[in-house]
């Protein structure tokens, strides 16, 4: 993998001693780069540029700072916090990570990741909210219009970073998987009252691959421990800008954050109903941006990603998908919980499961991510497997994919009906379980063959 990390006009915020300083850290972490494939020099170029890489952020916030006293800015207090944060928090815990782990080449990566998430992040959105290139707070809102509001942020912070023209496709995002995708938790609490405020993101692979992969300069179409480390932290200083704009949320700080796998992510949406839950298409990939809030602060829902478990955390988050992305895909749509969950339990260990509760929700789920079978509950409420099947066929990409119908009854009758729409199969609900998986497996072998 060839990585680079190099300065860009964009980054400029028309303060040259803190763009100067900026174009030095860019070319330290863009050293590093350079070095950690090299076995011999990659230890001693890290222990270097990490004492470089300290200095000139030490000398950079200071710098910084200095400039936001000299023109009164009004968010000085709150930048320096930041700035304190990675200075004194971040910085040391990667520093002992880097001699823990003897400078191996994940912790290597862990380091790059990190900062250069960070940098790239606080640069595109604190540093240059400084001289009012970016907008600090949103003054035209108006009270009872919060998801319009958030809308609104999330599309202009997105064309900020990274410069994508967006647009929301839904605002009423159920969970569904789109692609191959990093679902990603982050827990706020207010104080001490435990009041929680949490967002649920789910980022598609090449979303992440196409922005924060070709600032980075990475050339992959694959997701690496280093491009999520730095997701990561692009991510976090996303969310925080959002919730900035918003002044009920200025309380609240980051008491978790973990990386789900998407049956985590979707347990979510069965259990609760997000106050927001917004699906966008940037042009370069999809993601959502769902909060819950302001009661959940749920435990065991992933495992929080700490300092000490980080490297870990992410290695094994990406064995996971690799395991997962082997199997093949199964859509089960029907109304009841207790059909979805009973038949998702029966096929998930040597399927990759996906669930709608609705015939609305199974178009969309399937545009978003095809799956090799839809099983499909035939009598559903508004619109119904018939209804369902319709409008796939109608589409001429979905014209042949397989859809077995799920159904209490088996008369000739609704057989009939159906035929027209060329099912696959149907599957009885009341049969035993082991058969319903048997013939599941024989047909899919016969299509995989």
């Amino acid at each position: 993998m060839n990585s680079q990390f190099e300065w860009k006009e964009e980054y400029k915020i028309g303060v040259d001693i803190i763009d100067k300083e900026h174009q030095q850290l860019f070319k330290i972490i863009n050293k590093l780069f350079r070095f950690k494939d090299d076995e011999k020099s990659s230890q001693w170029a890290c222990r270097e540029g990490l004492k470089f890489f300290k200095a000139h952020a030490a000398k950079h916030f200071l710098d910084e700072e200095e400039y936001m006293r000299s023109i009164g800015y009004q968010w000085l207090s709150q930048h320096q916090q930041i700035h304190n944060g990675f200075r004194e928090n971040t910085l040391p815990a990667l520093e002992q990570e880097l001699e823990q782990a003897e400078y191996s080449l994940s912790s290597i990566n862990h380091f790059l990741g990190v900062c250069a998430g960070w940098l790239i992040g606080h640069t595109l959105t604190e540093d240059l909210s400084i001289t009012g290139k970016r907008a600090r707070k949103w003054e035209d809102l108006l009270p009872g219009e919060e998801l319009t509001a958030m809308k609104k942020v999330i599309l202009q912070l997105v064309f900020d970073l990274f410069h994508l023209e967006s647009q929301m496709i839904s605002d009423a995002y159920s969970g569904e998987r789109f692609g191959k995708g990093v679902y990603y938790r982050l827990v706020y609490s207010m104080g001490e009252t435990g009041k929680g405020y949490e967002v649920l993101l789910a980022l598609e692979d090449q979303l992440l691959i196409n922005t924060v992969g070709q600032v980075l300069g990475i050339k992959t179409n694959k997701l690496d421990d280093m491009l999520i480390h730095a997701s990561r932290y692009i991510a976090r200083q996303f969310v925080g800008r959002v919730m900035e704009q918003f002044p009920a949320l200025e309380a609240y700080t980051l008491k978790e954050e973990n990386l789900l796998t998407y049956d985590e992510f979707h347990q979510i949406f069965e259990k609760e109903k997000p106050q927001a839950s917004l699906l966008f298409d940037t042009g370069g990939g999809y993601f959502s941006y769902c909060v819950i809030a302001p009661h959940l602060l749920k435990k065991g829902v992933g495992t929080a990603i700490e300092r000490e478990n980080a490297m870990d955390e992410v290695e094994k988050y990406l064995s996971n998908r690799e395991n997962t992305s082997a199997k093949q895909k199964i859509l089960i749509v029907d109304d009841s919980m207790t059909i979805r969950q009973g038949m998702k339990e029966l096929l998930s260990r040597d399927y990759e499961v996906s669930l709608a509760e609705s015939g609305v929700a199974a178009i969309r789920a399937v545009t978003l991510n095809r799956p090799d079978l839809v099983l499909l509950d035939y009598e559903m409420p508004i619109c119904d497997g018939r209804q369902t099947l319709e409008m796939l066929r109608s589409v001429k990409e979905f014209e042949e994919l397989p859809v077995f119908f799920l159904t209490s009854r088996r008369d000739p009758e609704s057989m009939i009906k159906v035929m027209p729409l060329k099912p696959a199969g149907y599957l009885l609900k009341h049969s035993k379980l082991p058969d319903i998986k048997k013939e599941i497996d024989s047909f899919l072998e016969k299509r995989k063959a």
